[in-house]
Order: C-alpha cells, then structure tokens, then sequence
C-alpha cells in the first residue's frame, strides 16, 4: 500500500536572541557589588552582559579590609580589542558603567562608549557616577569627581547619581523636591544632546516627603516621576544597592522605552530584594535568593508624574 508523502514540517520561526550589554565595573568574589551586583539581575531581565571588570577583589571594600588587584585601565580598551574581533560591536546595544577607580579608567570607558558607538550610533550609554554617599562623603580619588563630570557625563545617555552625587556634579542642594528637580534639569544640559538626557536620582531623602521613606526620581525632557518606598532600617548600609538600580532601570528602560515604567518596576524590584535581605539579616544583599523579584516584583510601587 503506497502511502502519501509527509507534508514537510513547517520551518521554527528564528529565534529573538537577547540584546547585549557591555558592563564596564569593578568585580568582587565575595557578595554584591559592580558587576557582581548588575549582571545577574540584568541577566534575569532577558539581557547578554559582556562583562569588562575594572578591578577584582574579594570582597567590597565596606569591610575595611580586602585582596586583589585593580586592574590597569588598558585591559578595558584590550579586551574590547578582542570582542570587536569577533565582529562583535554592530551587535552591542548598550553599555554601563559603574565605579572607575583612576583617571585612566574614565578615559578608558568613556573610549568604549566611542568604539561601541561607532559600530552602532544607537547603542545607549548609561553611566553611574560611583563617586560618594551622604555620611561618607568622597570615596574615590579626590581628582576624579571632576574627571567624570568632564569626561563622562557629555557622554552619557542616563545617568544615576544618588542624591549626593548629584549635589557634587552641580553645586546645587537637594533637600526639596523642587530642588532636586532643578538639579536634575541642570545635569540634563550637560549630557549627550542626541540621547534621552535622563537623570535618575537615587536614594532621595528630602524633608519635604513623608517620614519613612525612601525616594527615586526619574527627570526627562518630556516629564519627571516619582517612586516612593518605605525606608528600610538597613544599618549599616547594603552596599551594592546602587549597583543593582541602576542595572534594573536600565534595562527596564531599554525594554520599555517608558522611564515611569522603568522607574516603577526597577524601584519594585529593589525594595524586594532589600527587604527580603533585611528579614534575613545578612550584611551581603540576597541577590540570588530575591531574582524573582528582578522580573516580576511581589508588590509594585507606582510611579507618580511631579512634572
């Protein structure tokens, strides 16, 4: 009996591979912060990081005491070297950058952000000021908070200072809603023309906000948006936590394109992860422990348009 030939099996559609992102931060063995902080959670959005490690050491240097190395600002440009050979670049679709611990390594970054530019005049550069916090002041190298404000920021697309970041890089103090919009507005003017000029402003504490709570504002050209959290009694501080924002909104905000959405579900997903880490009691943020949060966060904080 001749049977009639099988129909031949419709062809899989070619699948949606991730966009990439090029992460330029410092790494630590042990815990939570830079790259450390920023892939996984970016990694759990959908995203491929490509991980360049400014320094390596085994833990985040709020202990007091650690060992490594940092690593010579060359290696950044080198190992870029080695992804544009593989033809790499085109496909780059944004970079972060976190803590640049030397001179060199502004340069070295802000060079990146030239390279991946060039292959792809969309890609989007989002930089973290990593420079000091309210309480400790400047940690880095004294020359390098001018360096950043000279180099990187013109550079960059969106920028994430915590609320005294955001006071070194204007002049200007933030202790009012109306005062933390009119330094957002003047950090705007300096970053790349052609971009989004966002200026996320984090861990904002102004005394005009209700008692108990923890802020982040999102400032474009189109608006501004508010999301209030309530503030965790996280003593000392969780290191990392500036890290792992800026790497959710930024990838909220490349998925979406919504800086209110990215602002919600990223601020959503933070006070998850902290509070989750606070009813364990660890000194390390529970970053593998909370993912789930990344993706899909337990209770949702919206984001409110102030203007």
């Amino acid at each position: 009996m001749t049977g009639h030939p099988a129909s031949p099996a419709a062809p899989h559609p070619a699948p949606t591979l991730p966009r990439n992102i090029l992460s330029i931060q410092s790494w630590v063995s042990y815990g939570h912060v830079g790259n450390a902080a920023a892939m996984f959670p970016l990694q759990r959005l959908g995203f491929e990081v490509w991980a360049v490690n400014t320094v390596q050491f085994s833990n985040h240097t709020g202990y007091g005491a650690w060992t490594g190395s940092v690593f010579p600002p060359e290696l950044v440009a080198e190992l870029l070297d080695g992804v544009e050979a593989r033809g790499a670049l085109p496909d780059c679709h944004a970079v972060l950058s976190g803590y640049m611990g030397s001179e060199g390594t502004v340069g070295a970054v802000v060079d990146a952000v030239r390279r991946v530019r060039e292959a792809n005049p969309q890609a989007l550069y989002c930089c973290d000021p990593v420079m000091g916090d309210v309480g400790r002041g400047v940690f880095v190298r004294p020359e390098l908070p001018e360096l950043i404000a000279a180099h990187a920021i013109p550079a960059a697309d969106i920028v994430t200072p915590n609320q005294y970041e955001l006071e070194l890089l204007t002049g200007h103090q933030v202790d009012t809603l109306e005062h933390a919009l009119h330094a957002a507005h003047t950090l705007r003017g300096r970053l790349r023309p052609e971009g989004p000029r966002l200026v996320l402003v984090t861990s904002l504490v102004r005394r005009d906000a209700p008692e108990g709570s923890i802020e982040t504002l999102a400032v474009t050209g189109e608006g501004a948006w508010l999301c209030r959290t309530p503030l965790l009694p996280l003593d000392p501080p969780r290191n990392g936590t500036g890290d792992a924002i800026a790497a959710l909104f930024f990838g909220h905000y490349l998925q979406s394109g919504s800086p209110a959405q990215a602002l919600s579900l990223s601020m959503s997903a933070l006070y998850g992860l902290l509070d989750l880490t606070h009813r364990s009691g660890t000194r390390e943020i529970q970053l593998v422990a909370a993912q789930n949060e990344f993706a899909q966060p337990t209770q949702v904080f919206g984001a409110q348009q102030v203007e």
